[in-house]
């Protein structure tokens, strides 16, 4: 509720860390897919400062992946053309 009435919805407020902007990584092969970055290290810090559990770099990493902050489908993947922001 804190972060709700600082950025006005917990959607701003995670899209806030990157600008509000989809992250394209141009991944070659699922191998070279990280599990953290640093987005991710400071979006998970940033939660454990306001009280979140269970919220470590690898998790933070993952949802936003989920919810397209970041677009790690490989550059193959048809999926990758159709999720890119050009």
């Amino acid at each position: 509720m804190e972060i709700r009435k600082s950025f006005g919805s917990f959607n701003n407020y995670i899209w806030g860390f990157s600008n509000e902007k989809t992250i394209q990584n141009k991944l070659l092969s699922i191998s070279d897919l990280p599990a953290t970055s640093e987005l991710s290290d400071r979006l998970s810090q940033d939660l454990r400062k306001r009280g979140f559990k269970f919220c470590g770099s690898t998790i933070c990493y993952a949802f936003m992946q989920a919810v397209g902050i970041v677009n790690d489908h490989v550059v193959s993947c048809y999926k990758y053309r159709d999720l890119s922001v050009s």
